[in-house]
């Protein structure tokens, strides 16, 4: 369990390890459910995706040849699990 403290201002900072474990970047929106019994529930907003990262996943990799349904998924999964992906 982590323990944070709150500040005079009412603000909480939390820890590297925390944000590392819910996926949250600098500039990433969470979400806060207030839950029965004081209790809280802190979610990351996950990222959509659009048909033009799908595109872009694509770029440079056909040199013109036609893909199968195969090859592309194979693609945009592998662009999808790139760190640098916003």
């Amino acid at each position: 369990m982590t323990t944070l403290t709150v500040t005079a201002r009412g603000q909480v900072t939390f820890r590297k390890e925390v944000l590392k474990h819910l996926g949250i970047e600098p500039g990433d929106r969470i979400h806060l459910d207030l839950l029965p019994d004081g209790r809280a529930e802190l979610k990351a907003e996950r990222k959509q995706g659009s048909w033009r990262d799908v595109r872009g996943a694509l770029t440079g990799r056909t040199n013109g040849a036609r893909l199968t349904v195969e090859e592309i998924n194979d693609a945009i999964a592998e662009a999808a699990s790139r760190p640098d992906r916003a």
